[in-house]
């Protein structure tokens, strides 16, 4: 397929910039991230500052969630400038930039949220020596030179209109992160069949609430980066394959993108006691 003769075009539509109307399309894009963008900022900052001011656990325990809400801040800045490049096509280049940290960043630091948990539940000696703050912090600066890179590569391969690599760059990046989980899944699992030999029936219980509570996170973030990223790379592929777009398949890449980055907040929220649940857990 020539390169040349196809028009990339990530979430934002290819409206006329000299016409003043936008299609159904635009409207539903501009209204979901214009949400994501209202609402995201301001709950990702009150996370941030939730942390910063040790509202939960403390900021070396919630150090990963901490880079998460970084990371959802720059992916709603991302959100609005991909809008605005509906008119403005000069902000492509930024959005294109922004998009590797939807693409890597989020990705990779809910694999490291998926294999803290493993290692608390499976490895607990390896949790515990790697458990202080200064191996956070090698962790995720090793995650955002990854995304930069990302983001670099992003935008040029969107540049030159290649969306061959780039729908391949988003399908193996998946598959690597969604295996990931997988196995952290799968390993808390089992563990949580199994129970050491001469426990107490109290140690027992509170050993399995903790193991099913790692086994929820897990499975609740596998689920999520189902949801984001699937519908992207259909998409992806869909135009690689049609040489076209499905108008009904960039909404719902809109959609999933977007929205599952409220999911970690919410979770966090709840844990520390600032949303109110009526169902028991």
């Amino acid at each position: 397929m020539n390169n040349s003769t196809v028009t990339f075009i990530t979430l934002a539509a290819s409206a006329n910039p000299t016409t003043q109307s936008i299609g159904l399309i635009d409207s539903l894009q501009l209204f979901v991230c214009s949400f994501t963008f209202l609402f995201g900022m301001p709950t990702h900052c009150y996370v941030i500052w939730l942390i910063i001011t040790g509202a939960g656990s403390g900021v070396a325990l919630e150090f990963f969630n901490l880079n998460l809400s970084v990371c959802e801040i720059g992916i709603c800045i991302f959100c609005f400038l991909d809008t605005m490049a509906i008119w403005f096509p000069n902000l492509k280049i930024v959005s294109n930039f922004i998009q590797g940290l939807g693409i890597t960043g989020r990705s990779l630091i809910l694999c490291l949220m998926c294999v803290e948990r493993y290692l608390a539940v499976v490895h607990p000696v390896t949790f515990l020596k790697y458990k202080p703050l200064r191996y956070r912090v090698i962790c995720c600066t090793v995650v955002w030179i990854l995304t930069l890179g990302s983001c670099l590569y992003t935008m040029f391969i969107l540049m030159a209109l290649n969306i061959i690599a780039h729908g391949w760059f988003l399908t193996l990046q998946f598959f690597l992160f969604f295996s990931i989980q997988l196995f952290c899944l799968v390993a808390v699992l089992r563990a949580l069949k199994q129970s050491g030999p001469g426990e107490r029936v109290k140690e027992k219980e509170e050993e399995n609430k903790m193991k099913r509570k790692a086994f929820h996170l897990i499975l609740i973030t596998s689920l999520n980066t189902i949801f984001i990223n699937v519908p992207f790379i259909i998409f992806s592929l869909y135009r690689v394959v049609r040489q076209q777009q499905s108008l009904e398949l960039r909404i719902a890449v809109v959609i999933c993108y977007t929205l599952g980055g409220f999911v970690q907040p919410v979770l966090y929220l709840h844990r520390i006691g600032k949303l109110s649940c009526r169902c028991s857990s």
